[in-house]
């Protein structure tokens, strides 16, 4: 055989394997709005940049007739490229051989690119659409499902991990993503869950779809389990590309810086009279994020779950931030049970990869009431304390109106190690609002009082005492809380300078194993 017969037969089985699992299938594939696995990794990078591995892999299975039945690549590309000239790893399912199902051999595929991607410190981007196990393989696809586990365990806080599901993920697939940082599902197209439809009809009896069960607006909205939904898969892939924009290599790297030409010192009038007069007034505060930010750019991060906290990335002069915020248009920007740990994971994903944290306050308390508290309320709202407490990453704290009782605390204090505590003109931080305030300090006055107009206008007198007391954040500055009471059309430049005044800050925690978080 020559050299060019032995060639040949090379482009042949590349020919081949780029086929997956044939014609037929890849029309299949098309006609439900998905791409293949080959055609989401050349959308996802650089032109011309994909190298890929293993390509000539194929199962080790015997039963079941699986002996007969044969693919190259066994229904996983892996590989490695670049996304705007940084490099990445990739592994994409093929949901056209096999119905993407995990082998043995499609499991050791995926943990190869991790494990490099491990050792040089890339990102590792997992795009999802798998119908689970290969039950003809047994314990050994269980087993290739736990050896990736753990290797998401190993690689969480070292490098990033983005999760595309493109189509469906079920069974013990879900829990990858769910380790990984950051997870994109699409609409119409895709769904998670860990017991599917038929075993929820057979087990409780309740009769529900696919897309009900686990799609994306479910995740989005009730779980909190994804962090974007996209119209298609096109939009995913941006989204993949944009947020890595933001992102460091690893954790040992700073994050990406870009060059800004939009003015440090640009004043922001509009923020000035943004605070309504009403102090029950609700604002959006994503209008204040816009305001200060880079070209008024805001990448938002799980919008539909928790709406009243807003978290996402924004650079300030080309510096790469996450931004936590209580949001006043929705339950009054209130922390609760799932705005807790909403932001507390994002606080602690920052961390991981020193990206600065901004977080602007304005937080009435947190939500009272029996869900709450048998939910576990105290629990919950002791992981946002505890990540911020934890964070070494320079944080800089605005406090835009409201900052009452124990959320003051919570929501990145000079007590949690905050390096800059600024607050407009406007602020409120006291342990609890005017009225009931006022309820508490003189429940024997008001007892007293049986005339409901006198009752009045005594509890208006001194709550108007209280406000001017409290209704402003001089009592603070007083005590160093806050390092200085800022114009808002400032901001932009104040937190700018912060930044750059933080970029060489050094903090660290106590040798230990790994701290025990309230889980």
């Amino acid at each position: 055989m020559s050299m060019q017969d032995k060639i040949k037969e090379l482009m042949d089985m590349r020919e081949k394997a780029r086929l997956g699992g044939g014609e037929k299938r890849i029309e299949a594939q098309h006609h439900k709005g998905k791409f293949t696995a080959r055609e989401r990794i050349d959308l996802l990078l650089d032109e011309g940049s994909f190298e890929e591995f293993d390509m000539f892999v194929s199962h080790r299975t015997h039963d079941f007739g699986l002996d007969k039945l044969s693919y190259l690549s066994d229904g996983v590309v892996t590989g490695y490229g670049t996304i705007d000239g940084k490099l990445v790893y990739v592994f994409s399912q093929d949901f056209t051989v096999f119905g993407g199902s995990l082998s043995e051999m499609y499991a050791q595929k995926i943990c190869k690119v991790m494990d490099k991607a491990m050792k040089v410190g890339a990102p590792l981007i997992g795009i999802n659409d798998s119908g689970g196990a290969r039950i003809q393989e047994g314990v050994k696809s269980l087993g290739g499902y736990a050896d990736i586990f753990q290797r998401n365990i190993m690689a969480s806080g070292v490098i990033p991990q983005i999760s595309a599901i493109f189509g469906p993920c079920a069974g013990g697939a879900v829990y990858s993503p769910a380790l990984t940082d950051f997870t994109i599902m699409t609409k119409g197209t895709s769904y998670m869950f860990v017991t599917g439809p038929k075993v929820v009809k057979t087990v409780t009896g309740e009769v529900v779809t696919d897309d009900e069960l686990g799609g994306p607006m479910v995740h989005a909205s009730k779980s909190g389990v994804t962090h974007f939904v996209a119209e298609d898969e096109q939009e995913g892939i941006g989204l993949i590309r944009n947020l890595l924009t933001y992102l460091p290599q690893n954790n040992l790297e700073e994050p990406p810086l870009s060059p800004c030409d939009d003015p440090i010192d640009r004043l922001e009038d509009a923020l000035n009279d943004i605070i309504p007069a009403n102090p029950n007034k609700p604002y959006d505060v994503k209008d204040v994020i816009q305001a200060i930010a880079d070209y008024g750019d805001f990448l938002e991060v799980q919008r539909h779950y928790a709406p009243n906290i807003i978290i996402g990335f924004a650079k300030f002069n080309g510096i790469s931030v996450g931004i936590v915020a209580n949001q006043p248009a929705y339950l009054a920007g209130v922390l609760d049970i799932n705005a807790s740990r909403k932001a507390a994971r994002f606080v602690r994903f920052c961390d991981a990869f020193n990206i600065p944290v901004v977080t602007l306050v304005d937080v009435p308390g947190f939500l009272p009431g029996t869900a709450q508290e048998y939910g576990g309320i105290i629990i919950h709202g002791a992981k946002l304390l505890f990540a911020y407490g934890e964070a070494t990453v320079p944080k800089v704290t605005i406090i835009l109106r409201k900052a009452y009782g124990g959320a003051y605390d919570v929501m990145s204090s000079k007590h949690l190690r905050g390096d800059i505590n600024y607050a407009w003109p406007g602020a409120e931080i006291a342990v609890m609002g005017p009225k009931g305030a006022i309820e508490v300090l003189h429940a024997r006055e008001l007892n007293a009082i049986e005339d409901l107009e006198e009752r009045a206008k005594f509890t208006a007198e001194k709550e108007d005492d209280y406000k001017k007391k409290f209704a402003n954040p001089y009592v603070a500055a007083k005590y160093g809380y806050i390092d200085d009471v800022i114009e808002p059309r400032n901001t932009r430049f104040r937190i700018i300078r912060a930044l750059q005044m933080l970029s060489t800050k050094k903090d660290s925690n106590p040798p230990k194993k790994h701290s025990n978080i309230p889980l």
